[in-house]
């Protein structure tokens, strides 16, 4: 079962978020600050040749936006989050959702209903740098995007947390469970990048090579790279992560995206985490699609060490066994994104690892 990605095309009978029908996504939850706006929502009739501004601005979200201010290397910016009550008996317990690099937040539409169905508060933010977060041009790092995500926690009085980390959000919430062990209660990675030292495997990247490759895309091309995650997903579910990014590069901020883009991806090469699933104090999950090639900059890779890197799903059943209290769950025929591909045994395997501490 799975979960289909907003309407970006606003088609009469299409207006889905991710699965929820956009009226009810758009209702139940609300963030925490009195600055939240109001839920975003797809203006009619705009297609892949309109505008969008690098902050998302009008694309849907599944609920109501806040933003929360942050001072980042001496630059004012916005935190974007989304924060949503339980919709049964609240247990008390507070899950974040860590968004992967090239995906926006609504593609999180299902695990937060049923997370919220569960008793669960749900708090959504997207990391400085993405999506409707500012982009300064700064030296990003995961040990400042940790401490932003635990300066949002703060901000909305939450103390202990569960994580649930997809993508380079897995790779993002290993490094503040490895700093904040007291306040993570449980760790759950879906298709984590980072389970490698892609040092080893890909020479390093000039700042301007890797802006002038995120320029370089066309429409077909970043249809290509994004189809890859998604090797069981209809290409109509995923159109949505194309519209958007096509949609921005014709923004008169461009640039500044280019440049948080290629910024970020230095962060991914320069701040391995593997060595830190060792120290890993919480229980956790791993979550992983056996058909998972993903592998940042890899195109940068000879093709021999291209060849020899190992991918997602062989790098983790080396990883999960040197965590002190870690499970590994695998998906078949799976890729990058099981919550979208599979997202009946995602959701079972998740509310069975959460109901146990």
């Amino acid at each position: 079962m799975s979960h289909p990605l907003p309407d970006t095309h606003d088609q009469p009978g299409r207006r889905q978020l991710f699965g929820l029908p956009l009226a009810a996504a758009m209702v139940g939850g609300g963030a925490a600050r009195s600055d939240a706006a109001p839920a975003d929502t797809a203006p009619a009739g705009i297609g892949i040749d309109q505008p969008l501004g690098i902050g998302l601005e009008g694309w849907p979200y599944p609920g109501p936006v806040g933003f929360l201010p942050l001072v980042n290397e001496g630059q004012a910016v916005r935190m974007a989050y989304m924060d949503f009550p339980p919709v049964a008996a609240a247990n008390g317990r507070v899950v974040f959702l860590l968004h992967g690099k090239n995906f926006d937040s609504s593609y999180w539409s299902g695990p937060i209903s049923w997370l919220r169905a569960a008793g669960f508060r749900v708090v959504v933010p997207d990391q400085i740098g993405f999506n409707k977060s500012s982009k300064p041009d700064i030296d990003y790092h995961f040990e400042l995007l940790a401490a932003n995500t635990m300066a949002l926690a703060d901000a909305l009085s939450v103390g202990r947390i569960t994580v649930l980390g997809h993508s380079t959000g897995g790779m993002l919430a290993v490094r503040l469970a490895s700093i904040h062990p007291e306040r993570v209660e449980q760790l759950v990675l879906e298709d984590p990048i980072g389970l490698i030292d892609y040092r080893a495997h890909i020479a390093p990247q000039t700042t301007a090579t890797l802006q002038a490759s995120e320029r370089g895309y066309t429409a077909a091309t970043y249809r290509a790279f994004v189809a890859h995650y998604f090797p069981i997903l209809p290409p109509e579910h995923y159109e949505p992560f194309v519209t958007w990014r096509m949609r921005v590069a014709l923004s008169g901020e461009y640039e500044r995206f280019v440049r948080a883009t290629a910024l970020t991806y230095q962060m991914i090469y320069r701040n391995p985490v593997v060595d830190l699933y060792a120290t890993l104090a919480p229980p956790v999950l791993l979550l992983v699609g056996e058909a998972d090639r993903s592998a940042p900059l890899a195109g940068f890779a000879t093709p021999e060490r291209r060849a020899a890197m190992p991918t997602i799903p062989d790098a983790a059943r080396g990883v999960i066994a040197a965590v002190p209290h870690g499970r590994l769950v695998t998906f078949a025929g799976v890729g990058h994104v099981p919550h979208l591909e599979v997202a009946d045994a995602f959701q079972a395997a998740v509310l069975g690892f959460l109901a146990h501490r």
